[in-house]
């Protein structure tokens, strides 16, 4: 999943893709270069971010869905939270709904996913984006995720979602010190046991720091792809990332590894 922020300030991109002309050529090389979804978002939920009104999030998104209609070919996903917002996007060609609030805010977004058969992807973190670390307190990285994604799907569910429509995210960096990003991700295996595909987005994230010391969002690829190689031999379906040309060739080798993997006696 190629990620296409077309906001003015999210951590890793922001105005790089505010023009949709220019949004649109990003996606279009995406595509070609082995994106399989591309991920479009109006706004930024970086830690410390504020959040935006509808009618703002719509006026970014709009017209960058109405050109990728016509030059790409595979399904794009909505990053929102907001109702009005997915109805709009699913109205010009999305295929999903990524909520990185897994339903808190808005169980809505679940209705509209069942009723127009989009896609769902939800995602666990605790709090709002401008606070989201004062919630960062866990006793079981693995139980309480797991239960709180537990919650999420069944929270999709009762408002409408089909469950085979749904996809888990366990949210790296959001609401999650970096020890506690480093144990979301060694616990896929646990996440697994939910039984939905997972989704996994690293990249670039500020708790690769922890381990790489203090760098810029952009020389953080080298440790994307370390986080993206591990998150495919711990079984997630889809990774979110930013460079995709390097990624895609980081998921074939992994993919690779783990196919032989399956292969030998345990």
């Amino acid at each position: 999943m190629g990620i296409l922020n077309v906001t003015p300030d999210s951590f890793a991109d922001g105005g790089l893709y505010l023009d949709p002309g220019a949004a649109e050529a990003a996606a279009v090389e995406m595509e070609g270069r082995g994106a399989d979804l591309i991920d479009v978002g109006g706004e930024s939920t970086r830690p410390g971010s504020d959040s935006i009104g509808a009618e703002e999030e719509i006026a970014r998104i709009r017209p960058v869905l109405e050109r990728l209609a016509r030059s790409v070919k595979v399904p794009i996903s909505i990053d929102t939270s907001k109702p009005a917002v997915a109805e709009v996007a699913l109205g010009e060609g999305a295929a999903l709904v990524n909520d990185v609030t897994g339903l808190r805010y808005d169980a809505a977004l679940a209705e509209i996913a069942g009723r127009s058969g989009a896609g769902l992807i939800l995602m666990h973190a605790r709090g709002r984006s401008r606070d989201m670390y004062k919630d960062a307190n866990y006793v079981s990285v693995p139980g309480e995720v797991s239960a709180e994604l537990r919650a999420s799907l069944e929270r999709a569910l009762e408002a409408g979602a089909r469950r085979d429509s749904v996809v888990l995210d366990p949210g790296l960096g959001f609401a999650k010190r970096p020890e506690h990003s480093f144990e979301a991700l060694a616990a896929l295996p646990d996440f697994a046991a939910l039984g939905r595909p997972l989704l996994v987005g690293p990249s670039r994230k500020s708790f690769l720091s922890a381990a790489i010391g203090d760098r810029a969002p952009e020389g953080r690829d080298a440790a994307t792809a370390a986080s993206v190689a591990a998150a495919v031999l711990l079984g997630a379906h889809i990774v979110r990332v930013h460079n995709v040309p390097d990624m895609v060739d980081v998921v074939r080798v992994a993919d690779a590894i783990r196919a032989a993997m399956k292969g030998r006696p345990t």
